[in-house]
C-alpha cells in the first residue's frame, strides 16, 4: 500500500484536505435550487462510500509496503472494525447537523462555527490520545483559531442584522454539529497502528481499511438519521423516497461528487497522519474553516448585505486562521 515517510509530503495532504474538507459543500449549493439538502445527503453519503472503496482497492492494495486492503480487512480485530464503524456513525450525526446549518445559515457561518469548534476540542481529544508535535506551538495554534471563531461570530452578528435571514437556529445546530464532529476522528485514529503503517500490530487496521469501515458506518446509519431528518426537517417540508429517486441524474451526481471529494480529503488525512500524528494531521484538516469562509464570502456573497465595517473583521478572522495553521504546522517539525 502507499505510505508516506516524508513530513513536508504528510503536510501537502493535510492541505489537500484543507481544500477538499472547505469545498465539498459547493455541490450543495450547485444542486437544483429546489434540491432539499436531506436529498443531496444521501447522495453525498454513497460518494464517500464509492471513494473509500476505490482507495482501498488502488492506493491500499498495491505496493510492497504494509498489508493489502483484503488481507488486512480479514486479520483485524472485531473492536477495532467496531470503532471505525462507531466514528463513521458519529461522524454521520454530525455532518448532518452540519449540512442543516449550511443550508439555513450558510457557508462563511457554518463552516467557523461547526468545524472551527470540531477543530479546537478535536485536536485536544487527539493529542491526549497520541502526543506527537510540540504541544506548546500545537495549543497555541489552536488559540488563534479560537480567535478567529470568535471574530467570525461577531461578523455573522453584524450581518444578521442587516440581512432578514433568522440566524439562531443555524449557529444552534452548527454547535451541537461541532462537538459531535470532533470525537468521530479519534475512533477511526483509534481502530490504526499510527506509528507503524509498515508493520502494523496484528488486529490494527491501515489507513485504508480503516477508511472503508468508517464510511460503511456512515452509509448504515444514514438510513436512520436521513429518514427521521427526511420526516421531520429542521426547514421546510417533509420530503420522501420518492422525491429522492425523482431527481435527475445530474443532481444525484452532483451530490456524489461531493462525496467524492469530501472522501478524498478524509482518505489523505489518515494517511498523513502516521507521519504528522494524529492532533497535527486533524487539525491541518479542519482548516478547512478558512477555505470555505472564502468561498462563502468572496464566491456566494453571503456578507454582501453587511456593513463595510464587517470586511475588516472578516480580514483579522483569515489572519488569524493562517497564523493558527502556521503554528500547527510547525509543532510538528
Amino acid at each position: 500500500m502507499f505510505i508516506v515517510h516524508d513530513y513536508a509530503l504528510a503536510i501537502v495532504f493535510c492541505f489537500i484536505t484543507m481544500l477538499c474538507w472547505g469545498s465539498w459543500a459547493n455541490t450543495q449549493k450547485l444542486a437544483e435550487k429546489n434540491w432539499r439538502f436531506e436529498l443531496f445527503y444521501w447522495d453525498y453519503v454513497i460518494g464517500i462510500l464509492i471513494f473509500s472503496i476505490i482507495s482501498a482497492l488502488t492506493l491500499g492494495s498495491t505496493g510492497a509496503q504494509g498489508r493489502s486492503f483484503i488481507d488486512d480487512l480479514k486479520q483485524a480485530d472485531s473492536n477495532n472494525i467496531l470503532s471505525a464503524f462507531i466514528g463513521g456513525i458519529i461522524f454521520n450525526a454530525a455532518n448532518i447537523l452540519f449540512s442543516a446549518a449550511i443550508a439555513i445559515a450558510g457557508m462563511a457561518v457554518a463552516f467557523p462555527v461547526a468545524i472551527g469548534l470540531a477543530l479546537v476540542l478535536g485536536v485536544i481529544v487527539n493529542f491526549m490520545a497520541s502526543q506527537k508535535g510540540d504541544p506548546t506551538l500545537l495549543f497555541a495554534g489552536v488559540a488563534l483559531i479560537t480567535i478567529a471563531i470568535i471574530i467570525n461570530a461577531v461578523a455573522y452578528k453584524r450581518n444578521s442584522r442587516a440581512s432578514s435571514k433568522p440566524s439562531s437556529k443555524g449557529i444552534i445546530i452548527s454547535l451541537i454539529a461541532g462537538v459531535l464532529m470532533s470525537f468521530f476522528y479519534r475512533f477511526i485514529a483509534a481502530s490504526m497502528d499510527l506509528d507503524n503503517f509498515e508493520n502494523p500490530a496484528v488486529g490494527k487496521m491501515t489507513p485504508y481499511t480503516a477508511v472503508f469501515i468508517f464510511s460503511i458506518g456512515i452509509f448504515i446509519s444514514n438510513f436512520l438519521f436521513n429518514t427521521i431528518l427526511m420526516k421531520k426537517p429542521f426547514d421546510g417540508a417533509p420530503v420522501s423516497y420518492r422525491d429522492y429517486f425523482s431527481g435527475k441524474f445530474k443532481t444525484h451526481l452532483t451530490g456524489i461528487l461531493g462525496g467524492l471529494i469530501w472522501g478524498l480529503g478524509n482518505s489523505l488525512n489518515l494517511i498523513a497522519a502516521g507521519k504528522a500524528g494524529a492532533a497535527i494531521s486533524y487539525g491541518l484538516g479542519q482548516g478547512a474553516t478558512l477555505i470555505a469562509a472564502l468561498w462563502g464570502v468572496f464566491i456566494w456573497k453571503e456578507f454582501k448585505q453587511s456593513p463595510k465595517s464587517t470586511n475588516t473583521l472578516l480580514t483579522a478572522m483569515f489572519l488569524f486562521f493562517v497564523a493558527g495553521i502556521a503554528l500547527i504546522i510547525y509543532a510538528g517539525l
